[in-house]
């Protein structure tokens, strides 16, 4: 159980139709995540990877009656002496917050944290990653996932792209939405930005026959993967330095985006260490 300090400071929720429980499910949507400014996160092992990359939930939700893992006592406290607020539920409203059947027994809500472009130091790391127009919560969460095992400096979603706060893409980050990076930009900001320093841009396709293997790649790479379907528009990977494509030894023209990213980033990984 938490300390009797911790419980005293809780607020107990018990109904679903309660104003803060229904504010709390709607950040499973985009227009209120954008209009509160505030994403939904859950399980021990993500909002313990926020923690250590120095976030505390602004709204901690736990199970009522349920003995606390050491780890999100630690949680709680730092959420409580962060001036935030702690709701003790049932497993039941987790439940309907979380959108999952057997919910994590630990959620916290967080303010978003895009970064603007200008603002990326691009020195700091050998490897970045550009992504455009991904439609799926998951590659995107997997990718950045891809950034964090690779030291990469960040994420960089080019035109529309799915939500990187929506609870599915913070799920498949495993926690890499608090240790990555995000900046959004449309192409030609970005285009302009890049030219203006160091960088070489490096996108995936099928239309070239250089291989991914075949290039010793300059740092800061900033590694381009197109959309899921279409891949990279014309236009995009004639602004490109180089192009590259991994070889298919089976009937599939290409892979999973969030496969090709990790393919391309340990690639350039693993050059960037043989230096």
């Amino acid at each position: 159980m938490a300390s009797a300090k911790t419980e005293t400071m809780r607020h107990q929720i018990t109904g679903f139709s309660n104003p803060t429980i229904k504010r709390l499910r709607s950040l499973r949507e985009k227009k209120h995540r954008k209009r509160e400014g505030l994403f939904l996160a859950e399980g021990l092992r993500i909002l313990t990877e926020a923690l250590e990359s120095g976030r505390t939930p602004k709204i901690l939700v736990v199970v009522e009656d349920t003995e606390l893992h050491p780890l999100a006592q630690k949680i709680e406290a730092a959420t409580i002496a962060a001036g935030g607020d702690v709701i003790e539920t049932s497993e039941a409203i987790i439940a309907k917050l979380s959108g999952k059947s057997n919910p994590q027994s630990i959620i916290g809500i967080y303010p978003d944290h895009p970064v603007p472009l200008e603002e990326l130091d691009r020195s700091g790391s050998n490897i970045w990653l550009v992504a455009q127009a991904l439609r799926d919560p998951g590659n995107l969460g997997t990718i950045l996932r891809t950034g964090d095992a690779v030291g990469a400096g960040g994420l960089i979603l080019i035109d529309d792209c799915v939500d990187p706060f929506s609870v599915e893409a913070v799920r498949a980050s495993m926690g890499a939405v608090f240790t990555q990076q995000i900046a959004q930009a449309r192409w030609p900001e970005f285009l302009s930005w890049l030219r203006n320093g160091s960088g070489e841009l490096v996108g995936t396709s099928l239309n070239t026959d250089k291989d991914y293997q075949s290039v010793q790649y300059q740092s800061p790479t900033f590694l381009l993967i197109g959309n899921e379907a279409q891949g990279l528009p014309e236009e995009y990977e004639a602004e490109c330095d180089t192009l590259v494509k991994m070889p298919m030894m089976g009937k599939a023209d290409s892979l999973n985006a969030a496969v090709a990213a990790s393919v391309m980033a340990y690639e350039v990984l693993n050059q960037t260490r043989q230096r």
